[in-house]
């Protein structure tokens, strides 16, 4: 048989629903401040740094470094920059004070003025680096490449790069950036030009391989003066020598014989020399005798 329901058991059942529906309110109450506690944190990375913007009062002056901030949810928005040091290739062709086309590619390393962020934002936005950067790196480099000539450019590299690295970092101060280094990565001029220097180069090779023959020249020539003088006043001496005494004359003809002897005797030919003509007059020596 069925059991009757008194007021008894309406008044439970109507208990047990309404701690039913506090439960389910409490546990909605529960995931909506969970939801909306998670919704009110937000992390910056290492190397970030963050502003807020809010909807009824625009941009926040403080900037938030790396870690965990608060935000109010659907009214405040965090803005996030990298403040780390970045590096752009920026490519541009310029004329010299020659007039001669420079095509120049240069490495520019910057990073955003982390104290002038909301600056930063107002003016260019997130994207800042491509808007700014390529622009002014061509101003600057036209105005500097066109202070030098062309052969310069490549003598005075290091002063090149060092007035890029100045007036570009001037220039970027405008925009909120910081230029850490500037250098130039590669440089190459026309056609026509480099031609020109390399016949310039060649002419210049030639023009001082000639320089050393006239040189060379001129060093034999003093070289042969200077034996025909030596062998002059060896002459003279001699001269001297045989007018004083004709013993010098006859010390000479020993000298001569024993060279012909000496010659004579290491030959496969047998040959009979005499006196005369080994020029060793014996019988005039034994008739001075």
């Amino acid at each position: 048989m069925g059991r009757n329901f008194g007021l008894g058991d309406i008044d439970k059942l109507k208990g047990q629903a309404a701690a039913g529906k506090s439960a389910a309110a409490m546990l909605l109450g529960g995931m909506l401040f969970a939801g909306t506690l998670y919704s009110s944190l937000y992390t910056v990375q290492g190397g970030f740094k963050a502003i807020k913007f809010n909807v009824f009062t625009g941009l926040d002056s403080a900037s938030y470094g790396a870690g965990t901030h608060f935000r109010i949810p659907l009214i405040e928005r965090p803005i996030q920059f990298d403040v780390r040091q970045q590096p752009m290739s920026i490519q541009s062709s310029q004329g010299s004070r020659d007039l001669q086309i420079v095509n120049t590619t240069v490495r520019v390393l910057y990073r955003a003025n982390e104290h002038r962020l909301q600056e930063l934002y107002r003016r260019l936005g997130i994207g800042y680096s491509d808007v700014v950067l390529p622009s002014i790196s061509n101003e600057v480099l036209k105005s500097v490449i066109a202070q030098y000539n062309a052969s310069e450019l490549i003598t005075r590299r290091p002063e090149v790069s060092a007035s890029i690295t100045e007036e570009l970092s001037e220039r970027a101060r405008e925009f909120c950036l910081e230029i850490i280094d500037v250098s130039i990565v590669h440089m190459n001029f026309s056609k026509e030009y480099t031609q020109a220097v390399e016949s310039k180069q060649i002419a210049q090779q030639m023009a001082e391989r000639a320089r050393f023959k006239v040189e060379q020249a001129q060093q034999e020539k003093q070289g042969i003066i200077i034996l025909a003088q030596g062998e002059a006043e060896s002459a003279k001496l001699i001269g001297n020598a045989c007018k004083q005494n004709n013993a010098f004359i006859d010390l000479r003809k020993y000298e001569a014989a024993k060279e012909i002897a000496a010659a004579v005797a290491k030959s496969k030919t047998k040959a009979m020399l005499d006196a005369d003509t080994l020029m060793f007059d014996l019988s005039a020596k034994s008739a001075k005798a």
